[in-house]
């Protein structure tokens, strides 16, 4: 990827670990998830991450709950926004995600490549918020993989650390990742990577040789500094309220429409241009599906 590329602008839509009370915009019901995707369309973002909620926020990963999400989003933008739907769970089967997965075909899935301790550290207690082992075996990764070949979902690669970059090398050689591929780096949890500038282009030069998309994922307020350290790398970006809820000046966002509206100005700031659907399609290298 190059500055010429333009710049896919992603969304995290709600996430599963916060709630109205840090963040009162954080979409529970289904119609909520489509007035912010409209809101998200509406000022550039043109993919869209999912983790399914019930009606009163619960994290879901009932096939009736990604299903109601979806078509309540698609009923309001049509396919002006790739879908996509998380795989990143604990405690959660294979099988069980690949169900949702099954039953409504989203474009693109999440799909973490490594595992690690993900953890918030408070100074002022100086002692764990929340400390936790987030597994990804290789096992589980290519049980996912084999599932999303088979419904011609494209993977979206999240590394957490320079050798979850590292591990794409062996899939490929494996066949089971077709070029162009689509990672993004997330940046800023404890126990990943740190968020710099300099972390970020490693990340980049690790990744397998050839043409692929990449993009950054800057979790807490550190993520308007690695938006801005993307765009001059060459990467895409990812905003939204699973990621940060805070805009630059540090106001509370009032929707993932105004997040995503700083991030296409940002992104028009430095001379770089939002990409349009079509062209993120290409770029992520998801391709038109068989009939079936």
């Amino acid at each position: 990827m190059s500055v010429d590329d333009p710049v896919v602008i992603t969304c995290a839509i709600s996430g599963a670990l916060a709630n109205r009370d840090q963040c009162p915009a954080i979409p529970y019901t289904p119609a909520e998830y489509a007035a912010e995707a409209r809101r998200i369309v509406d000022e550039g973002g043109v993919h869209i991450h999912i983790h399914a909620r019930t009606p009163d926020g619960t994290p879901s990963y009932e096939v009736e709950d990604f299903r109601a999400i979806r078509e309540a989003i698609v009923d309001e933008i049509g396919d002006a926004a790739i879908i996509n739907f998380s795989t990143g769970t604990i405690g959660i089967s294979v099988e069980k995600r690949v169900a949702y997965l099954e039953a409504c075909r989203p474009e693109v899935a999440a799909l973490n490549m490594g595992s690690l301790n993900y953890a918030k550290y408070s100074e002022r207690r100086k002692d764990f918020v929340f400390s936790f082992v987030f597994a990804n075996p290789f096992e589980e990764i290519i049980e996912l993989l084999k599932a999303m070949r088979e419904l011609q979902i494209k993977p979206e690669h999240e590394c957490f650390d320079v050798g979850h970059v590292a591990s794409l090398a062996p899939l490929v050689d494996m066949g089971l990742l077709d070029a162009p591929l689509h990672a993004d780096f997330v940046m800023g949890v404890l126990g990943g990577v740190p968020a710099t500038a300099l972390n970020l282009e490693a990340m980049a030069r690790n990744m397998p040789e050839g043409h692929h998309h990449w993009g950054v994922i800057g979790i807490g307020r550190v993520q308007w500094m690695m938006v801005a350290a993307a765009l001059t790398l060459g990467g895409s970006v990812r905003v939204g309220l699973e990621d940060n809820f805070y805009l630059p000046d540090g106001a509370v966002a009032r929707s993932n429409g105004e997040l995503i509206a700083r991030a296409r100005q940002m992104t028009e700031d430095v001379g770089r241009r939002p990409a349009s659907v079509e062209e993120a399609r290409a770029l992520l290298g998801i391709r038109a599906r068989a009939s079936t």
